[in-house]
């Protein structure tokens, strides 16, 4: 790997990074951490509906099933189109906007429209 690729440091922001074994290090600040954690990062967020597609952010899902909104009266039904969506790390990857306001959704119950 060639200089050029390297990470700059999370810690300094400097580009004078190294590997030295399963992690890569600052000559700058001394930080180390782990170029497996890096490579995952490059990666970015991956995000699939209940059917294995791919989601991106903007993308226009459609709900596979009754969803009760915790802490409200409101159940978002089945076959709601939500445009624009956007993914976010976490349990929830899915931010959007519903009728029944912003909300973190799961992708195990949305389909790709």
């Amino acid at each position: 790997m060639s200089t050029d690729n390297l990470p700059k440091c999370p810690a300094c922001q400097e580009d004078m990074t190294y590997p030295d074994g399963d992690n890569y290090v600052c000559a700058q600040c001394g930080h180390e951490w782990s170029i497996a954690v890096a490579e995952e990062e490059d990666v970015g967020l991956v995000v699939k509906d209940a059917n294995g597609n791919l989601l991106a952010d903007g993308d226009t899902v459609t709900l596979i099933k009754d969803l009760k909104v915790k802490g409200s009266s409101t159940t978002l039904k089945v076959g709601t189109k939500i445009k624009g969506i956007r993914l976010v790390s976490g349990d929830h990857e899915v931010d959007c906007k519903t009728e029944a306001g912003n909300m973190l959704l799961k992708a195990c119950f949305l389909k790709k429209a």
